[in-house]
């Protein structure tokens, strides 16, 4: 299977620190690159991960505060300096039209004609381009601006049987012939399907949960992924807030992934208050209510989407 991977280029909220920069996530997915929420230091990020402005097919950006949003000048002129030849989907909350014309053209540059942006608004998906192997959904999240979330879904399919194939003698180009079109004709007029020889096999989802409150919206968009990169910008002792500001704690996090029914949870946008030595609370009370693997991010971390269940 192709390479489905996350790589961290930043880890931080509203605040940079020394060793978190503020927000980027780029999802390897094949030959497609998804670019999620670029902070400042983007593109610095991005040099230091080994990425190139080609490598990136798509953008989600979740909302328009700064921390978010603020690196999108710099990608986008990126873009258009490299000269990257394919379309680049830019999906962002349709509420927020006047920021997204302000940092599409925040300064002078030579543009390109490869951005396409694709405003969201309400509960929906957005368009899909003839080379995605996925359809993204946005949901409308609980923040103090307009935010949404986004699920990544490749289409369900179908595992092949070795031992069934065997059975009815089903070999070579046949095979792909029988997985493409769901019935094949045998010798003496005998037709074997699809099912017959392959069991379902669910398409892998990746689900990204930026600032937000707890609501039903962020369960259904992480529900039954494979991975979940949420928000956990708070511990325990500071719910209030997480309350206050329209944002998770770690613990509610875990709970989201819990009842979700997410395989592998991943925590980031930690708040600049904390010191190294807390950083292990983060994983410790998501824990507390998600038995599954958590993974709390750090910049330049590669982190394998898991395999197709």
């Amino acid at each position: 299977m192709s390479v489905r991977e996350l790589v961290v280029l930043g880890t931080s909220s509203a605040v940079p620190t020394r060793r978190r920069n503020h927000n980027g996530y780029f999802l390897r997915w094949g030959d497609q690159g998804v670019l999620f929420d670029p902070g400042e230091g983007t593109q610095r990020q991005m040099r230091l991960a080994g990425l190139a402005a080609s490598d990136i097919t798509r953008i989600c950006v979740t909302h328009f505060h700064g921390d978010h949003s603020l690196g999108l000048p710099g990608t986008i002129q990126r873009i258009a300096r490299d000269q990257v030849p394919h379309p680049v989907r830019v999906a962002y909350p349709g509420a927020g039209e006047e920021y997204w014309r302000r940092l599409r053209h925040a300064t002078s540059f030579r543009d390109t004609d490869v951005i396409v942006p694709q405003p969201v608004g309400g509960s929906g998906g957005c368009p899909v381009g003839e080379d995605e192997p996925f359809t993204v959904t946005a949901l409308p999240l609980r923040h103090s601006v307009p935010a949404y979330g986004y699920r990544l879904k490749e289409p369900d399919g179908w595992r092949m049987l070795p031992e069934r194939l065997r059975h009815f003698g089903v070999r070579g180009p046949d095979v792909s012939r029988l997985q493409r079109e769901g019935a094949l004709e045998l010798a003496e007029g005998r037709v074997v399907e699809l099912a017959d020889c392959a069991v379902p096999r669910p398409g892998q989802v990746f689900a990204f949960v930026m600032d937000t409150g707890e609501c039903e919206q962020a369960v259904e968009l992480a529900q039954g992924a494979d991975m979940l990169v949420i928000e956990s910008t708070y511990l325990d002792s500071e719910e209030h807030l997480a309350r206050g500001y329209g944002h998770l704690t770690a613990r509610q996090a875990g709970r989201i992934a819990a009842r979700a029914g997410v395989r592998l949870l991943v925590l980031t946008h930690l708040s600049e208050r904390y010191e190294e030595s807390e950083e292990p609370n983060f994983v410790s009370q998501a824990g507390a209510e998600f038995d599954g693997p958590v993974v709390l991010a750090a910049d330049l971390d590669r982190i394998s989407v898991p395999g197709r269940r």
